[in-house]
């Protein structure tokens, strides 16, 4: 017997808990929370030195840091008229940039940890997995093995970038959304692979930022998923600051020159040349460290972990949550199913599914959309109302010169109940969040109409909106 495994047997006691969470990212610390409010004895495992996952160290708050950064210099051009000229250094750090990003990480962070220890949930630090459907091992970084043993079980281990291997990514000229950030200097130029969520954003904020951006997909348009005149008005702000979006092409090679420049070659035989590439192109779960067949799990073809309206696997005290069982990968949904899956696990109620979860895209200028598209609302019912407010015929929006916004509500054929809003424009995560609780509320179009705003502000938007669809009832019949 080696001197490892004597190690390890000596310290093979079990610890038995209720609930073990594997993964400490929004699902996995709202799972983790819920089931100690609840009373049961919780025992989360993160891998990392430290909590939160890549939501807080790689991808959610450095790139929302940075981008209030891109957006502070942006707006101070727009908001001074452009009395005030806004220049940044050809050899500017990407430190003095994301000055605030250790600061924020940190605070998260802390809050997290306060958290976790305000409610009594164990943290252990270590790589998980399954040494039976009801007992894991975690061997921390002294490679000394912990085992724990647990009725109910979370996966909520996130995901990671994907890297094809025709795409050289060596994290420093060719960089992942994980290495993005640690470039030690703005670049001059940036080839973005992608036209996704975290493209877009990457995209736009570099492109904010004064960098030449080119970003490159298969779709004809970014973002396929939301409302394509939503799409549109992002992509002339894009536009407006310099980026390029080259669509329907796909790339056929990548190479760093060994000098200064990353060569793409697309299908077509053109050739896009950066200082920088930012391949962001799908993620992959991160579940093969976790020696699924011991707990009698598999992954589906796209290797993801399969679960049932309740969240849970083909093991029923094992649930899955966030990115490891695909769309949405949202951290506001993740949230929601780390706290289903504990509700569900423990027979405590969990509410109605939600329908109404708002999408927020942080690009520059940002997105927002809860409810139907247009285009499902015909899909659908055959017809749409729609009432429309742009931002530079509301006062706010001159105001704080953000004229590039508009706010879209969607009715159904009879042009009174709304059935979804989308906005684009500097404020539209948040904004949206009145559409959602008028759609949850069953509130008519006619509800905005007679309801009175507080002037000036992007929130009149709705009434404008609204008194567009009031408008357009009789004349679209």
């Amino acid at each position: 017997m080696s001197a490892i495994e004597i190690e390890i047997e000596k310290e093979g006691e079990t610890e038995s808990w209720d609930i073990v969470v594997i993964g400490s990212g929004p699902a996995g610390q709202k799972a983790a929370i819920q089931g100690a409010k609840a009373g049961r004895r919780v025992l989360l495992v993160e891998q990392d030195g430290s909590v939160g996952g890549a939501c807080v160290h790689h991808g959610t708050i450095p790139s929302k840091t940075l981008r209030e950064t891109a957006v502070a210099l942006t707006g101070f051009r727009r908001r001074s008229g452009h009395v005030f000229e806004v220049t940044l250094r050809d050899d500017l750090q990407m430190a003095s940039l994301l000055a605030r990003v250790d600061q924020v990480i940190q605070a998260h962070e802390a809050f997290i940890v306060r958290q976790l220890q305000r409610n009594g949930v164990e943290h252990w630090h270590g790589r998980a997995r399954f040494a039976g459907p009801h007992e894991i091992e975690v061997e921390g970084v002294d490679r000394r093995v912990r085992r724990a043993r647990g009725d109910v079980f979370v996966i909520a281990t996130g995901s990671r970038p994907r890297t094809p291997p025709e795409v050289p990514i060596d994290h420093e000229h060719v960089l992942d959304s994980d290495s993005i950030l640690s470039m030690r200097y703005l670049p001059a130029s940036l080839t973005v692979i992608g036209a996704g969520v975290i493209a877009c954003e990457y995209a736009s904020v570099f492109a904010a930022l004064g960098v030449k951006v080119t970003m490159i997909d298969r779709g004809a348009r970014p973002l396929l998923f939301l409302d394509p005149e939503i799409v549109a008005r992002f992509l002339e702000g894009y536009q407006r600051n310099g980026g390029q979006f080259i669509g329907g092409r796909s790339v056929r090679s990548v190479v760093w020159d060994g000098l200064s420049t990353v060569q793409t070659t697309l299908d077509d035989g053109a050739v896009v040349e950066s200082e920088k590439m930012l391949y962001a192109l799908g993620r992959v779960a991160n579940v093969e460290r976790l020696r699924l067949e011991a707990a009698g799990l598999a992954t589906t073809s796209r290797g993801l972990l399969a679960v049932d309206d309740h969240l849970r696997t083909s093991q029923p005290h094992i649930y899955a949550v966030g990115d490891v069982i695909g769309p949405p990968s949202l951290a506001s949904s993740s949230m929601e199913q780390g706290r289903r899956a504990i509700c569900h696990a423990l027979g405590l109620p969990v509410g109605g599914a939600p329908e109404l979860i708002p999408v927020g895209v942080y690009t520059v200028p940002e997105m927002s959309s809860v409810g139907l598209t247009e285009e499902q609302v015909i899909e659908r019912f055959g017809r749409a109302v729609v009432g429309r407010a742009r931002f530079d015929e509301i006062a706010r929006g001159q105001i704080a010169a953000i004229e590039d916004g508009m706010l879209k509500m969607v009715a159904g054929p009879d042009g009174r109940r709304l059935l979804g809003v989308q906005i684009v424009g500097e404020g539209a995560s948040e904004l949206i969040h009145l559409g959602q609780m008028a759609l949850a509320s069953g509130a008519s179009v006619d509800t905005f109409v007679d309801s009175i705003f507080n002037f000036p502000t992007l929130a009149e938007a709705y009434r404008v909106a609204a008194l567009d669809i009031a408008g357009r009832r009789g004349r679209e019949a």
